[in-house]
């Protein structure tokens, strides 16, 4: 008998309006380097020869996708226009349009639309390190900033203590049966893998880098160019 082997997917929530940005368009498609802002991660995720299909979950009413051009990413790129209020909404109603393409086995790579500077090195060790963990995991670097405490007034109440903690970013990698069932039951959470820890189980942490920012401020968007521009240098 041959031998199963699990295949991967990646699924990107894209269906937020990114208010923290300050701009009347949604983050994922404000222009980087010519490009709006969520190609840049899916021309990466697209360009894994592992990952079978990226689906990009929209909101439904998304009207600006149509807009651009991702031809040339090729047709591993599926857009779902099913998308919720939440990441975890969004996650979830991807996991369900995905169900009858996918086997329970198959592990699932979720990544922010608003981490535009992923690199296949980042994808390619997350795989490696994961490929035999029996729950998976996600990229993370360890906190290295002194970490305080406030009150509602912006005043400190103590220092929290650094050890042990980390900063979690995207991908995170699990198999899909495991974080279906995760995040039917704790839809109220930021991320996949606090959905895992809710269930009792403990993902793995895949250490990644800096470069691999989230853009939520203004000033991230100048950020994310600066570390694109001299990548590619």
């Amino acid at each position: 008998m041959q031998a199963f082997h699990p295949r991967y997917y990646a699924i990107v929530p894209a269906a937020g309006s990114g208010s923290r940005m300050g701009s009347g368009q949604p983050k994922q498609y404000l222009a980087l380097l010519g490009k709006p802002l969520i190609h840049h991660a899916l021309q990466v995720l697209c360009g894994v020869a592992e990952i079978e299909k990226v689906f990009v979950v929209l909101s439904v009413d998304d009207a600006e996708w149509r807009r651009h051009d991702w031809s040339g990413l090729g047709d591993r790129l599926v857009p779902l226009f099913c998308g919720g209020t939440t990441r975890a909404d969004s996650v979830l109603a991807g996991l369900r349009a995905i169900a009858s393409l996918v086997q329970p086995t198959d592990w699932i790579l979720v990544h922010d639309a608003a981490r535009p500077c992923l690199a296949e090195w980042h994808v390619d060790r997350l795989i490696r390190d994961l490929a035999q963990d029996e729950v998976g995991g996600l990229l993370a670097v360890p906190v290295a900033d002194t970490l305080k405490r406030a009150d509602e007034h912006r005043h400190v109440l103590g220092t929290v203590a650094r050890d042990c903690l980390w900063q979690a970013q995207t991908p995170q990698m699990f198999r899909y049966v495991m974080l279906r069932r995760a995040l039917e039951s704790a839809q109220h959470v930021t991320d996949e893998s606090s959905a895992l820890e809710a269930a009792g189980l403990h993902p793995k942490l895949v250490l990644g880098d800096a470069t691999n920012l989230k853009v939520t401020y203004p000033l991230d968007l100048h950020l994310a160019e600066w570390i694109l521009r001299n990548r590619e240098e």
